[in-house]
């Protein structure tokens, strides 16, 4: 609430929605997951119903909770013991959801294995646009130093075309706003991740929230949909 936006203007807050989960549907070309995507579903509700073995319509909340934490889990190169802890749950249970989750989403498995491989090979893994991240410690004779390389490594393409996405997305948003005359208009205040925040004018803040939120959706043009939360606000609470 500290921060607030300067006297006629509001701020914009323009979040991509479950970007990695998407970047991860693309980059392992799981048909499942693309699937839930395409289909505008709860991808966690999607997960907990194939991890759990239960109809969409049966999943409870703390299914849904759990699948969430495996499917943030995945995609940080959490191990069964870590993700025990998160869960809250014995070690046979985490290792049955951990295989479970494995099984419903097949390609997954696949991709993570060949990330890792490829890491090793080749020192450096790449996101979906070509950028490097270079893993020296992939190679160490230290197990702990590799297997955090590893993780590392598991996490980068995801991590980094989700970074990629944004700038690109910033780019764009900033070329349109050009073209329409809008730039003194609409400032851009903070990249957060996978967010935008501006501050703009209040006579056009609807125009320029559609440019920014079509600048974000388009992006890349990729398997799945790329879905944009906004919000609007006197401060950066509101805007959240």
């Amino acid at each position: 609430e500290a921060f607030i936006a300067t006297p006629g203007h509001t701020w914009v807050s323009c979040d991509y929605s479950q970007i990695e989960m998407r970047v991860l549907a693309v980059m392992a070309e799981d048909e499942e997951l693309i699937k839930i995507f395409r289909e505008g579903k709860d991808v966690h509700s999607s997960v907990a119903s194939r991890v759990f073995r239960v109809p969409e319509g049966e999943v409870t909340k703390d299914m849904r909770r759990k699948a969430k934490v495996i499917n943030f889990g995945i995609i940080y190169g959490m191990g069964v013991q870590a993700l025990r802890k998160n869960l809250g749950t014995d070690l046979k249970e985490a290792k049955e959801f951990y295989e479970q989750y494995f099984a419903s989403f097949p390609r997954i498995g696949l991709f993570f294995e060949g990330v890792k491989e490829y890491a090793r090979k080749n020192g450096y893994t790449k996101t979906y646009f070509g950028r490097r991240r270079y893993f020296p410690e992939i190679k160490s004779h230290l197990p702990y130093l590799r297997a955090s390389a590893e993780r590392m490594a598991m996490n980068a393409p995801l991590q980094g075309t989700a970074a990629d996405l944004i700038k690109i997305a910033m780019r764009r948003s900033e070329e349109t706003l050009t073209e329409r005359g809008l730039s003194g208009r609409a400032h851009l205040i903070l990249q957060v991740h996978d967010e935008l925040i501006y501050e703009v004018e209040r006579e056009v803040v609807e125009e320029v929230s559609a440019i920014i939120t079509e600048a974000m959706e388009g992006a890349a043009h990729v398997a799945v949909p790329l879905s944009v939360s906004l919000g609007t606000g006197r401060n950066w609470k509101e805007a959240g």
